[in-house]
């Protein structure tokens, strides 16, 4: 009987690799656009094949040192990005227990009982009479089973933990790649604030300026009282300007501080005012983009691992098997506890082949099959938002460089018109109003071609983060765990 047992067991071990049950994985097609090329021409010629995105610090194609520092600190202390390791050490520990169903499960449970029966228990087939008795029982008892994996539960169960392990090593550099651009975005909002800042102080001084001069006029009795109340009031009005711009300052410094790991409070950054250019970012096809977006990945991987599920599911029409032992040794003393005569054993197998579920089993699958389409819809539109946001970048960026540049020839003009205005009203050509007009469009448009240029930069970073920061997705191909020997030995 022994020896046909284990005979049947190998026999079922063997037909094991071949009798899965349940889909194949192959990703599903996702529209990319048919031409390769991208709709909107980029406003820089395109960069050589040597000057891709520097993969893991992707923030170094801009060449600013102060930000390549900041961004190493928040790879080090950011606690989102923290929080965001743990859960690839957990997704990692998680794929290993799925592993473990694919050994044998050996427990022992030894234990020492003291009983006493009465005269009066139940003869349960004994002859009378019945005498009461008190013994000692030592028992040390092992268990053991297995499950034949003959349809594929146990391979499918650990290809989704995979799956999900991979799909968890993707989220984590989306939640980095996510990160690293926000505290890009920050920091040269942070310094366009900076170059606002020095505009408007300069304002405040020509304008200053002005009203001495306006002040001077009238005590001359050549300029009116109402001129030097209109120079004042401008003048207080820009100093509210530089009020506000110091505030914007100050609330993006605080989130620049969080992003590092800081309090806001333990964090300030030295004025330095923008004056970086956005470099060529390389493009490549429509295609690569697959490859290079983390989030897509993360997609990707969750398709495979509801795929995986529906194996799980399908698997449940199938017998049940497991093959089962016991032993040990039982006795009334514990000094022949060990002896051969003490020894007990077991051995079984057992195939639970569902019938009547009531529909459960059935339910189960179509819901599976049902996420899983859920899953692809959500790949497909993860895939159409990146082409979007990479549309939306070189769009962007084409549209600011045009404007930038004629803003500039706009603020030469206006420099210009407040150098005009002010010899028309010293030769009493034209009034004072002039003057103003002319200061408020000077501060307007400096204002105006500082944020331009804010709004390149943070453009090009969303550029690079919707191309990905120079990551792919072989990054985390190397994210799986596979059965080891060893496993058989450890608890």
């Amino acid at each position: 009987m022994k020896r046909a047992l284990i005979s049947a067991a190998l026999a079922l071990l063997g037909l094991a690799a071949g009798c899965t049950v349940g889909p194949r994985y192959s990703r599903p097609p996702a529209p990319v656009p048919a031409p390769d090329a991208w709709k909107t021409q980029p406003p820089w010629q395109q960069a050589a094949p040597k000057d891709s995105i520097p993969k893991g610090a992707w923030w170094q194609i801009f060449n600013d040192p102060a930000l390549n520092a900041y961004e190493q600190q928040l790879l080090q202390a950011n606690q989102s990005l923290v929080a965001a390791r743990d859960r690839l050490d957990q997704a990692r520990s998680l794929a290993r227990v799925a592993t473990a169903d694919m050994f044998p499960q050996l427990s022992a449970d030894p234990n020492a009982l003291r009983e006493h029966s009465g005269a009066n228990r139940p003869l349960a087939g004994q002859a009378p009479p019945v005498l009461p008795y008190t013994q000692n029982v030592y028992t040390v008892p092992f268990s053991l089973s297995y499950e034949v994996d003959l349809f594929g539960r146990v391979r499918h169960n650990v290809e989704g933990a995979n799956a999900s392990l991979q799909s968890t090593a993707a989220d984590l550099q989306n939640v980095q790649l996510v990160l690293t651009a926000e505290l890009a975005a920050d920091y040269f909002t942070l310094r366009e604030l900076d170059a606002e800042f020095q505009v408007v102080q300069e304002s405040v001084g020509y304008q200053q300026k002005g009203l001495d001069l306006v002040k001077n006029r009238h005590e001359g009795g050549i300029a009116s009282g109402l001129e030097v109340a209109q120079q004042a009031a401008l003048l207080d009005s820009t100093v509210s300007q530089l009020a506000l711009v110091q505030q914007t300052r100050a609330q993006y410094e605080h989130a620049i501080a969080v992003l590092v790991g800081q309090p806001a409070s333990g964090l300030s950054l030295p004025i330095a005012p923008l004056r970086a250019t956005p470099p060529p970012v390389p493009l490549g096809v429509p295609s690569d983009v697959l490859e290079r977006r983390p989030d897509i990945s993360t997609a990707e991987r969750l398709m495979a691992y509801q795929n995986a599920q529906v194996g799980i599911a399908r698997s449940a029409f199938y017998p049940h098997i497991t093959l089962s032992g016991s032993g040990g040794w039982q006795s009334r003393d514990l000094a022949p506890l060990l002896n051969a005569p003490s020894l007990f054993w077991s051995l079984g197998a057992d195939a639970l082949q569902p019938i009547l579920e009531g529909g459960r089993n059935r339910a189960n699958l179509a819901a599976a099959r049902a996420a899983y389409d859920q899953s692809v819809a959500n790949y497909r539109q993860s895939v159409l938002t990146a082409f979007q946001e990479v549309e939306d970048g070189i769009s962007n960026l084409s549209t600011l460089s045009q404007a930038l540049a004629t803003q500039g020839a706009a603020v030469e003009d206006a420099r210009r018109a407040l150098a005009i205005a002010n010899n028309r009203y010293i030769g009493g050509v034209t009034s004072y109003l002039d003057v103003i007009n002319a200061q408020t469009t000077l501060l307007t448009s400096e204002r105006l071609q500082t944020q331009l240029l804010g709004q390149q930069m943070v453009s090009s970073v969303y550029l690079v983060k919707a191309l990905g920061g120079g990551w792919d997705a072989t990054q985390i191909a190397d994210q799986r765990v596979h059965p080891q020997a060893g496993q058989v030995l450890q608890p």
